[in-house]
């Protein structure tokens, strides 16, 4: 039963993320760069701070925990920073494929090679078990066939329908770009797996990973930051935040935006408490939380019309692709 919450848990957070570009849609008169560095404040510094408190017992700091591992806080911080390159070109890949397809393609390289290479990394390599290998191999036939779909969709419809579901619809560059986000974004769960020491042996297990979590993604928001501040400057763009009509607006759905983001890994952790009987799922637990993103990213953009004009047989190969990495979910679990 305890597995069967962890999931659900998991799930829950997949679907708020995979909800999260939503509310961007509600902002008004900002550009990229500016929404971008707001909803960052809020995804990458506030909320990962205020979960990361809950792992801090009665009478402790929670900078003790960064001051008592340096070595684990760097890393965590480190390749927060390469995922920042890839939180970068994810929201790029959203532009150019849509939330369906971009999310599809970016979340599934990230969760294939998430899962392989955090315990390469980290010198875990024994919990890469045959189950483990076998579910990333049939989340990336899913993520295949999504992938497929979308090249179908590309093929069948015509620019103007193209660029009505996605404004800024570019089929080869956004499949590059979705690409790099996906390699880069792996990054985030190589950053956990360093930052495993950067916790109280008194923390509930549920909330155990929320420590290195504010500093994977602190690393991350340096690296937006950075590029936000770059094409603020470029674009002459600063005069956005001194709209004081929209402000309020605008900071309302960056906020909602940002916790509905956040909601992925404080879910994770949660979840990683009830799935501590299987060392399997637990391996895995990754890519689950990546296909479970496609998963809900997918249905987000049957809703927003993303797929609107696609044939039927367009359609099939999408749902054979969610069904597979929904079973995904499940299978090493099944083949332990």
């Amino acid at each position: 039963m305890e597995l069967i919450i962890g999931l659900l848990i998991i799930a829950i957070g997949a679907f708020c993320q995979s909800s999260c570009y939503v509310p961007i849609n509600k902002i008004k008169s900002w550009s990229w760069e500016s929404y971008w560095m707001v909803q960052g404040v809020f995804a990458w510094l506030i909320f990962p701070f205020l979960g990361a408190l809950l792992a801090v017992p009665q009478g402790a700091s929670l900078f003790d925990i960064y001051i008592q591992n340096p070595t684990a806080t760097l890393w965590s911080l480190f390749f927060g920073v390469l995922w920042g390159v890839g939180g970068l070109t994810f929201g790029l890949s959203m532009r150019y494929l849509g939330v369906a397809l971009g999310q599809s393609i970016a979340l599934g390289t990230c969760a294939g090679l998430g899962t392989i290479l955090t315990p390469i990394f980290t010198g875990k390599a024994n919990e890469l078990t045959t189950a483990v290998i076998v579910g990333v191999a049939v989340t990336l036939v899913g993520i295949a066939i999504i992938g497929y779909a979308g090249s179908m969709k590309s093929s069948t419809l015509s620019d103007e329908e193209k660029k009505k579901a996605v404004k800024d619809f570019n089929f080869t560059k956004g499949m590059i770009v979705a690409l790099l986000a996906g390699f880069m974004s792996a990054c985030f769960s190589i950053g956990l797996g360093f930052g495993e020491p950067l916790c109280f042996e008194s923390t509930d297990a549920i909330y155990k990973t929320l420590p290195a979590t504010l500093m994977v993604t602190t690393g991350g928001f340096l690296t937006n930051a950075l590029y936000c501040i770059y094409q603020n400057s470029k674009n002459h763009t600063w005069s956005d935040y001194g709209k004081t009509s929209i402000l309020s607006n605008n900071l309302l759905f960056c906020a909602l935006a940002g916790l509905l983001w956040y909601s992925q890994f404080f879910g994770l952790s949660l979840g990683k408490g009830f799935l501590a009987s299987s060392a399997t799922l637990l391996t895995f637990s990754w890519c689950i939380l990546m296909s479970l993103n496609v998963t809900f990213s997918n249905v987000w953009g049957i809703i927003l019309k993303e797929w609107k004009g696609c044939n039927s047989k367009t359609i099939i190969v999408l749902v054979t692709g969610l069904v597979v990495l929904v079973v995904s979910c499940f299978l090493p679990e099944l083949l332990k």
